[in-house]
C-alpha cells in the first residue's frame, strides 16, 4: 500500500513537472488603476490553489481541534458520572450474603 501512495505521489510530481515547463509562460494580469502583473501561468496556478486550499485546511484543523475538546469534555463528564454512580450503589447482595451466613455460623 506504501508503494501505490509513492507511485501516486511521483506520478503526480511528473505530471506537475511536465505541466510546467510545457506552459512556462508570462501571463498579464490587470490590477485595480493601470496596474499591470505579469507571472508565471505554473506560479499563478500554485497561488489561486493555495489561496483556496490553505483556508479550507485551517477551517478543517479548527473543527477537528473543537471536535475533540467537545469529545473530552464528554469523556470527563461520563467518568465523573461513572464515579458518582458506583459510589452512590449499595453492596452486591453476594457479600452480604455471605457475611449473614459467617456471623450465623458462629453463633
Amino acid at each position: 500500500m506504501q508503494f501505490l501512495k509513492i507511485l501516486f505521489w511521483c506520478l503526480l510530481a511528473f505530471i506537475a513537472a511536465v505541466f510546467t515547463f510545457g506552459n512556462w509562460t508570462t501571463v498579464s494580469i490587470q490590477l485595480f488603476g493601470d496596474l499591470v502583473m505579469e507571472i508565471n501561468l505554473p506560479l499563478l496556478l500554485l497561488l489561486t490553489f493555495l489561496l483556496g486550499f490553505v483556508p479550507t485546511l485551517v477551517y478543517q484543523h479548527i473543527a477537528r481541534w473543537r471536535l475533540r475538546q467537545r469529545l473530552a469534555a464528554a469523556e470527563r463528564a461520563l467518568a465523573s458520572t461513572r464515579a458518582i454512580s458506583e459510589a452512590a450503589l449499595p453492596e452486591p447482595l453476594a457479600t452480604v450474603s455471605a457475611q449473614t451466613a459467617a456471623t450465623s455460623e458462629t453463633i
